[in-house]
């Protein structure tokens, strides 16, 4: 096999201009290469994705209790096997000191795994919660009742928290805006599609069912679950598309609370925001002003009964997974419909991953001191000065950018702040109870902590340390509000950051990830946002022309693709996609400006610039079902994993120089976009 890799590259990389004269191959001790992901039966100019991650996809099929399967989840397994030894050791301490985190992690693990008290105990914890529902009796009342719903985790008519004032980035305001439905997206309630169509079926037997376990009749259930259809469906009519909501001035109205209450009259917010424990609130970001006028005649609309009804469902939706058996393979059986997983995950995985977005700085400082470096911090960050550097060239140069934008691109690219594995201030939590009583309380005591602290930063300036990713979390993000690119400590593994792998390899992976992030600081959302973090126009007109033209050449690009028959919403998808272009062409070029690229070898025939593309493909490798495909595509602004490494490879000339892509096709763009 390694034989016909090396014949295969050298016919692939003939008059490609990089061909460094020393060679070594992987029986040399080269690691982080991969080639054993290659599928060689597919060439690699017809279908780039496939090539570099077939043998990968053919070996690691979608374990039975996953929608799907990549890169990011066995990183992720990895992490929870850490962060599961550790919670095992905290809970059986018997000595550790009361009120510290070590018991607070120990106690909610212990608190999770208590099977026995957990199926004795039934929906008994969420009793206090249906009290409230069921002493309900007039409308006027249904503000403050939504406020204590929601502090404690429950999703319902809406959603509150706090936001950046776009319009003054050092301000945190509040925010409201739409939620409140029981299925992914206001497309699943309203397209025509028959698989929508099924999962709507599914989801009202599902509330039927979740109904009577509650202890309901079948016939009210059934009703009931209609009920709660209808008021979701009005709902949805009412949201806006997700689309639609890329647009940040789409989303920000700031208004007074006076104004507020024009727009809703028959919603007391004074009553709400008193409840929240924020009574001084006298503005408010209304995101979404349609669906909030809808929402005030359905308030009045919906009768009593019928609220109630919804709101007990919603309390049901959101705790079924920390309850007894009968609840959790009810939700499991629903989310299969939605996703289509196979099994329920094993216990101390959900405990964890619950454990995990509870408790997630205090277990991300344990994690962090075990399993980071600063050797790993210092490197990323070399590689991140090195794609800055590239960008701020390529933002001096561009033809077609005039000096006045030219110059606000420069100081906004000054500006960003980089931060790289960990916050520098952890979270308090001492605030925060958690014993070994009723697991579900648990969850509730840290949906509150975690809503409470939230609600606490409105009207207040912004804490510049905070980060929105806990350090142990796969993944990595650009905050436009901020102007900062984050790289948590978790994502800082093979196959996406490797100290032994070949500096192409490194660069084509995390290079990448470093270029998307910063690149999303001027995509089509982020250039909408100067320096400082305020939703403020910087381009000349004749400039925003041009750079509209050439994201909507990706959006147009990516709107022709479609997987299993439907659609990819180019709309949707082309901040990301726009992010994985620029962040590609950024990482290439930063990679043949480095040291490492003059000391580059070839490895088995493959030379730095086709190992610096595999290591891009590889860190998109997976697999995926085919429900799971429609909730993304309906859902997700990232395009199908596919087509992120196979759709950005088709604009990029050296990657076609690299690989002998010669023919137009899904390789090669016959109309190739270019954005920086």
């Amino acid at each position: 096999m390694r034989s016909n890799i090396v014949f295969l590259s050298m016919i692939l990389t003939m008059g490609s201009s990089v061909s460094p004269a020393d060679t070594i191959t992987l029986n040399d001790n080269v690691d982080g290469l991969n080639l054993n992901w290659i599928d060689n039966k597919v060439a690699p100019n017809q279908d780039f994705y496939t090539y570099a991650n077939g043998s990968w996809q053919q070996k690691n099929p979608i374990p039975p209790e996953y929608a799907s399967w990549n890169s990011f989840y066995v990183l992720q397994e990895n992490v929870l096997d850490f962060i599961h030894t550790m919670l095992i050791e905290f809970a059986d301490n018997k000595s550790i000191k009361p009120g510290s985190i070590e018991q607070k992690v120990g106690d909610f693990y212990f608190s999770g795994m208590d099977e026995a008290s957990i199926e004795k105990q039934g929906i008994t914890p969420l009793q206090p919660l249906f009290d409230k529902i069921a002493h309900l009796t007039d409308l006027k009342d249904l503000p403050q009742l939504i406020a204590r719903l929601q502090v404690a985790g429950v999703d319902a008519l809406f959603g509150f928290g706090s936001m950046q004032d776009f319009a003054n980035s050092k301000q945190m305001i509040g925010a409201v805006m739409q939620s409140g439905l029981g299925l992914p997206d206001r497309d699943y309630y309203l397209k025509d599609d028959a698989n929508f169509k099924t999962i709507r079926a599914a989801y009202v037997e599902h509330i039927a069912k979740m109904f009577m376990l509650a202890g309901d009749e079948k016939q009210q259930a059934e009703r009931q679950a209609q009920t709660v259809m209808a008021i979701e469906t009005d709902m949805a009519k009412a949201s806006s598309s997700r689309v639609e909501m890329r647009d940040p001035h789409a989303i920000y109205h700031l208004m007074s609370l006076e104004d507020v209450k024009k727009v809703t009259p028959n919603f007391n917010w004074k009553d709400y925001f008193t409840a929240m424990g924020i009574p001084e609130l006298t503005e408010v970001n209304l995101a979404m002003p349609e669906f909030f006028k809808a929402l005030n005649q359905q308030v009045m609309r919906v009768s009593v009964d019928d609220w109630k009804i919804y709101l007990r469902w919603h309390v049901l939706d959101a705790f079924a997974s920390y309850l007894s058996k009968p609840f959790v393979d009810q939700n499991f059986a629903m989310n299969a419909a939605l996703t289509g997983t196979k099994k329920l995950q094993v216990r101390w995985k959900r405990v964890v991953n619950t454990e995990n977005a509870a408790l997630g700085f205090a277990i991300g400082k344990l994690y962090v001191e075990e399993k980071f470096s600063p050797e790993t911090r210092q490197e990323v960050l070399s590689i991140l000065h090195n794609i800055r550097r590239t960008l701020q060239e390529d933002l001096s140069h561009l033809s077609w950018m005039t000096p006045a934008t030219r110059q606000a691109a420069l100081r906004k690219l000054d500006l960003i702040e980089e931060r790289v594995g960990y916050p520098d201030k952890w979270w308090d939590y001492s605030s925060l109870q958690i014993d070994r009583g009723p697991y579900v309380l648990n969850v509730i005591r840290a949906n509150e902590f975690l809503n409470r602290r939230d609600l606490a930063k409105i009207g207040k300036p912004i804490d510049r340390s905070e980060w929105a990713m806990t350090p142990q979390t796969i993944n990595a993000y650009y905050d436009p509000s901020m102007n900062n690119i984050n790289i948590p400590a978790g994502i800082l593994q093979p196959p996406f950051f490797d100290p032994k792998a070949p500096a192409a390899v490194n660069y084509g992976s995390i290079g990448y990830v470093i270029g998307h992030e910063i690149t999303h600081g001027f995509d089509d959302q982020g250039a909408q946002f100067d320096g400082a973090g305020n939703l403020n126009n910087w381009w000349t007109k004749e400039d925003l022309l041009n750079f509209q033209a050439a994201t909507t050449c990706i959006a147009d690009q990516y709107s022709a693709y479609q997987i299993d028959g439907h659609n990819v919403q180019g709309k949707l998808v082309v901040g990301e996609a726009t992010a994985d272009l620029g962040g590609l062409r950024l990482a290439y070029r930063a990679f043949h400006q480095s040291k490492e690229y003059k000391e580059a070898k070839t490895v088995d025939g493959f030379t730095p610039d086709q190992q610096f593309f595999l290591g891009f493909a590889h860190v998109l490798a997976g697999n995926i079902r085919p429900q799971e495909a429609q909730n993304l595509l309906t859902t997700d602004p990232h395009p199908p994993m596919s087509l992120r490494v196979n759709g950005t490879l088709a604009n990029m000339p050296q990657f076609h120089e690299a690989f002998a892509v010669s023919d137009i096709g899904l390789m090669r763009n016959k109309k190739q976009c270019l954005i920086w």
